[in-house]
């Protein structure tokens, strides 16, 4: 069994699997901190000098506090703002991820244009030779 899992390792596709997950992983925290920190804060300012993140509905009455963090702490909350930053982070994600998926398949149209645009390569000289004796006894 552990031959057969040591295959499995080393499979081209598991490590490039294993590499697009961490990128994606730091790519998801870059995402993030340009949604919290650049366009949360602009959009903010636009509707008022707001944060998103912190709007928030008390669901009990024994909440009283202004931030949602500290509301949390003292019971159940609907966190719409921060629902709001999370929603535009998946839509900038997912617009990424699309116009990187766009690009390879642009780019893999190209190059199978570019496959079927050339001509193809003559045979070698001893394929050539076989395949002239063979028409010959044919022939015959």
């Amino acid at each position: 069994m552990l031959k057969e899992f040591q295959e499995f390792i080393a499979k081209g596709n598991v490590m490039d699997l294993a590499v697009g997950v961490i990128i994606g992983g730091a790519f998801g925290l870059i995402v993030s901190s340009l949604v919290d920190d650049i366009i949360m804060p602009i959009v903010g300012a636009i509707f008022g000098g707001f944060d998103f993140s912190n709007y928030f509905l008390p669901l009990s009455s024994g909440v009283t506090a202004d931030t949602l963090a500290a509301a949390r702490e003292q019971g159940a909350v609907f966190a719409y703002g921060n629902f709001i930053t999370v929603l535009i982070n998946f839509l900038i994600l997912a617009w990424i991820i699309f116009l990187m998926v766009r690009g390879v398949n642009a780019m893999r149209r190209r190059l199978e244009r570019e496959k079927e645009a050339a001509p193809a390569a003559p045979p070698p000289a001893d394929v050539k030779l076989l395949t002239e004796i063979r028409d010959l006894l044919a022939n015959r």
